[in-house]
């Protein structure tokens, strides 16, 4: 019988291929101040379907631990990534939107925004990437479980909900070549 070496559920390639993809996005999102809107939603537009096709890959682990994660991102890093996000999207930071669990209890959309939305996201991707960065293979199992938990449960429908008033921002306006991406 040969000797194979078992790896760790960590290092598979599916897993690995959505640390990468996280890695971007918080990247972009850190750096979004420095982009124009035009910039920045057509980035974004191919970030956010590759981090949902990634994070409907990852395996999905039950947690045998009490461990609580550590926390990466403080409040005032999360204010600091969706202040410049709405900077960035301007007058067009704000959509309506019905999927969202409020909904249940109203007749009418709620107000959402791009920014938050995508702190939310860059929070939880920002965390569990912080973890696998310090390399220790128990903290970086629970940190997949958590995350892919999160994504089912809640930055999954974040993602899509966001992407949906993203395509309208960048192509609301077809015939007007400015259309939402300038500033009013």
């Amino acid at each position: 019988m040969e000797n194979e070496e078992i790896k760790s559920p960590v290092y598979s390639r599916d897993v690995l291929e959505f640390v990468t993809v996280a890695v971007q996005y918080c990247a972009f999102l850190e750096s979004a101040e420095q982009k124009e809107r035009k910039e920045f939603v057509d980035t974004i537009l191919k970030l956010l379907p590759l981090l949902y096709l990634k994070g409907v890959l990852l395996p999905k682990y039950t947690s045998m631990s009490d461990e609580e994660l550590q926390e990466y991102v403080t409040e005032d890093n999360y204010d600091i990534i969706r202040n410049n996000i709405a900077f960035v999207m301007g007058e067009k930071d704000d959509y309506l939107d019905v999927f969202v669990e409020d909904m249940k209890y109203s007749d009418s959309p709620i107000l959402c925004t791009v920014s938050e939305n995508l702190a939310d996201i860059y929070q939880d991707l920002k965390n569990f990437a912080c973890t696998f960065k310090d390399g220790y293979e128990e903290s970086m199992m629970e940190a997949l479980i958590v995350c892919k938990d999160n994504f089912e449960m809640y930055w999954g429908q974040k993602l899509t909900n966001v992407l949906r008033a993203l395509h309208e921002i960048r192509f609301s306006m077809a015939d007007d070549e400015e259309g939402m991406y300038e500033e009013e």
